[in-house]
């Protein structure tokens, strides 16, 4: 479950892809793998995928409990050996790292 809180110390990682519409189901069915693989690893606590309505984003929002333990399930042999083609058929990758600053709950 998301921890979407401010000072909880759980680092973010939004990633926006721009796909073409035609692969962006192709492209969720890969993240989704890498999403079963980033569940498995030190520090995870949640992961979500997005798709928009028009096909041409996806957007990755995952949290660990710290940054060092998400670069390194990041960079592992093993994560970069099994998807390698994803740069391939994705338009532009563009992960960031944010920090909560405020909620607002009904």
């Amino acid at each position: 479950m998301p921890e979407i809180h401010e000072g909880n110390g759980v680092v973010t990682q939004i990633t926006t892809v721009d796909v073409d519409p035609d692969r962006q189901e192709e492209v969720l069915q890969l993240m989704s793998e890498r999403a079963h693989y980033m569940a498995q690893q030190p520090g995870f606590v949640s992961i979500s995928l997005h798709r928009s309505r028009d096909g041409s984003h996806v957007v990755n929002y995952v949290q660990s409990t710290d940054r060092e333990k998400l670069v390194a399930a990041h960079h592992s042999p093993e994560f970069r050996k099994r998807w390698p083609q994803f740069g391939k058929i994705a338009d532009e990758i563009d992960p960031s790292l944010y920090e909560v600053v405020l909620v607002e709950e009904s």
